[in-house]
């Protein structure tokens, strides 16, 4: 009985060590487009991993592990902003030393266009367009409807094609 339940355990943290392996990356990479501060980002997806791991026998067995995962970063972040009263359009700190030619100003502008949207509007653009999940998928993580995402995605690439210029965001 001891070999069975010590077996378990190992799949369990095989399961989230392969979990951790493949989202670390990539959710630290969006939670840095909503905090704009790579240490942040790297806490709030620590804490995430964290919050995860402490319910990982319930979170494993969910429908999309990964989903929950992303909610309680979005979820931590969102705590933190009326937590520390930040202005959501203030956080972004430009840089005058910042050098590296086009392609380096371009991402900052991008990334300066982003951190300027209303927070709803930013949640959508980078769920759905950088991180790739499918507006319903967005949905359900941001605990809203479709629609509603799809509006929000819509406001925020008509912003950022003002801001940037492009065909689309």
């Amino acid at each position: 009985m001891l070999t069975e339940t010590a077996s378990d355990a190992d799949v369990a943290t095989t399961e989230f060590e392969d979990l951790y392996r493949a989202e670390r990356t990539r959710l630290v990479r969006a939670m840095l487009l909503l905090t704009g501060r790579v240490g942040e980002a790297e806490d709030l997806a620590q804490e995430a991993f964290v919050r995860v791991y402490e319910r990982w026998s319930q979170v494993r067995e969910m429908d999309s592990p990964t989903g929950y995962l992303y909610r309680t970063a979005l979820n931590l972040h969102r705590k933190r902003l009326r937590r520390l009263g930040v202005e959501v359009r203030d956080r972004l700190v430009h840089q005058d030393d910042v050098r590296g030619g086009d392609v380096a100003e371009d991402r900052l502008d991008l990334l300066a266009a982003v951190a300027a949207l209303p927070l709803a509007q930013r949640q959508a653009v980078v769920l759905v367009d950088w991180l790739g999940f499918p507006p319903p998928e967005a949905a359900r993580l941001l605990g809203i409807e479709a629609v509603s995402v799809r509006g929000r995605l819509h406001r925020a690439r008509l912003e950022l094609r003002r801001q940037v210029g492009g065909t689309d965001a």
